[in-house]
């Protein structure tokens, strides 16, 4: 007579499960990493009921206090073309954002277009949609 179970429990755990969650979180992180925006100067940017496209490009602001920066780095008026050209490298398609305060006079963002015309810069003005 045999009276031994039939039913026998294994050990194994299923990882398809875990793995399945991992990926998902995976790919959340990924799209929420790049809804983060880099531009950490507070600026108040003028409206425009046009779209701009996000492209990697090296940013130049300017704020209320005329002060400049390349990319949320602080940067003196005399050094600011310098910065530029040392961000922008190399790079097959150079683009500047300029990013300025509606506040600040337009000889700021006249002397930031200069420097990208000088050096066969393509420059983009960023708004705020409305």
């Amino acid at each position: 007579m045999n009276l031994r179970g039939r039913n026998k429990v294994t050990p194994e755990f299923n990882m398809s499960s875990m793995t399945d969650i991992v990926f998902l979180l995976l790919i959340f992180f990924m799209i929420a990493s790049t809804l983060v925006s880099a531009e950490a100067i507070d600026l108040l940017l003028p409206k425009s009921s046009s779209k701009t496209t996000q492209t990697k490009s090296v940013a130049v602001s300017v704020n209320k206090k005329h002060q400049y920066f390349v990319d949320s780095k602080m940067v003196a008026k005399s050094m600011l073309e310098s910065e530029v050209l040392a961000k922008v490298g190399s790079s097959s398609s150079p683009t500047i954002v300029i990013r300025s305060d509606q506040d600040v006079e337009m000889k700021h963002v006249v002397f930031i277009m200069d420097i990208a015309n000088r050096n066969k810069i393509k420059s983009t003005l960023a708004v705020k949609s409305e």
